[in-house]
């Protein structure tokens, strides 16, 4: 899921581009250590279809299993962490983070994370829930005036994609205004005006839809509860309980460095640009924030398992409902052939953020361009090549969501 403008690839604010392929070799890297080379390193799976040792052999195949995707899909840059308790670590950085300078993508750069800021933000709405501030099953009426079908559809609903709101983000108003001027600040009521000049696309909980409307709605009723600004509010109970040091919510477009360049062709002329300065605050609740690998790492185990809540919010967290094929999604979350987590699509950047429960493997994948190739997300097809290696019983793989209204 992502958070992409007008094609919806289940995430959240997202580009895409057609863009030159470089080297890949460029900036290459290996920066923590892989299993002891005496580990068996003969084959890529145990036998037994456990989680592998991440030995020097099997890091030689994901390496060129992310290579390959780099090359087809011309990423400019990309970086990924895959490790597991006992079975080492694979912390890797390809290619470029400045196509005009070469500079080398390095796994320490700050990046964009797209849509994973919703997992972010439904966190903090069910920390409010465990504090008997709202109840998932309220009607988003009670807490925001004037959204259509208001006093049916609820927090759950909204959480779960599964509204029938339209999506702010696929209006041709909002992709104009957008596009014209991308260091404009865009208010929450704002862009809920893109999405209520729509009608409604079906009755609450009729299916699954995913729509960054829902999360706009969502920072909201966060605000109004717990008296906070959402950007204050994550920062201050989510960050940091978490144990994170380099995520944020930003108020605007600061971006601190270091960080990558990030390129999309969601443009006003449909060539490509740079959008590292580019203002996130479309995205806002569900798109706007900031992190690193390391940060992302500590994150994935974070969110699925719910060490920020109580077991019973957790768990309703984690009850998901058929949504694409092989794809789950819960409440601000998805699951996906068993890997739990969240992918995230802005104008220039991708992430990827999944925890396998039963290995408590991580897998982080952060790039620096959203353009989709052949129709699938660059960070679907990097989780995809990772764990056909790693994990060929749970192969990380997101179908696209058809996009509704153009």
């Amino acid at each position: 899921m992502s958070a992409r403008l007008r094609k919806v690839a289940v995430g959240v604010a997202a580009a895409g581009l057609v863009m030159v392929p470089l080297g890949w070799g460029a900036g290459y890297a290996l920066d923590a250590p892989v299993a002891a080379p005496s580990a068996p390193a003969s084959a890529t799976v145990a036998a037994d279809g456990e989680f592998p040792q991440l030995t020097p052999a099997v890091a030689r195949q994901l390496d060129d299993a992310v290579r390959k995707v780099m090359s087809e899909a011309a990423v400019p840059g990309v970086i990924v962490s895959l490790s597991a308790p006992g079975k080492g670590a694979y912390v890797r950085s390809f290619g470029v983070a400045d196509k005009a300078t070469g500079r080398s993508m390095g796994t320490d750069l700050n990046m964009r994370i797209g849509s994973v800021t919703k997992t972010f933000t439904v966190t903090a709405l069910l920390q409010l829930v465990d504090q008997g501030k709202v109840g998932l099953d309220d009607p988003i009426g009670k807490y925001v005036a004037g959204v259509p079908n208001g006093d049916r559809i609820t927090l759950r609903e909204l959480a779960g994609m599964r509204s029938g709101l339209f999506n702010y983000s696929e209006d041709d108003g909002f992709f104009k205004a957008l596009t014209s001027n991308p260091r404009r600040p865009f208010t929450p009521q704002e862009l809920l005006g893109y999405s209520f000049r729509h009608p409604v696309l079906f009755e609450p909980n009729a299916k699954f839809y995913y729509c960054n409307t829902n999360l706009i709605l969502l920072g909201l009723v966060v605000e109004k509860q717990s008296g906070q600004k959402l950007n204050d509010y994550i920062n201050q109970k989510v960050v940091v309980p978490a144990g994170l040091h380099h995520t944020f919510f930003p108020v605007a477009a600061e971006f601190p460095r270091p960080h990558s360049q990030g390129y999309t062709d969601q443009t006003a002329t449909g060539k490509v640009e740079d959008a590292a300065d580019w203002n996130p605050s479309w995205g806002w609740a569900a798109g706007a924030m900031i992190s690193d690998l390391g940060d992302m790492k500590t994150w994935a185990r974070v969110l699925a398992t719910g060490t920020l809540l109580k077991p019973a919010t957790q768990a309703e967290r984690l009850k998901v409902v058929d949504a694409l094929p092989g794809t789950g999604y819960g409440l601000g979350i998805f699951n996906v052939q068993g890997w739990i987590g969240h992918n995230g699509s802005l104008p220039g950047y991708q992430a990827l953020t999944v925890y396998l429960p039963q290995p408590k493997a991580t897998l982080v994948v952060l790039l620096n361009t959203d353009i989709s190739y052949e129709g699938s997300e660059p960070s679907t097809l990097f989780g995809e090549a990772i764990t056909k290696v790693v994990t060929p019983d749970h192969v990380f793989s997101l179908p696209a969501q058809p996009v509704t209204g153009h």
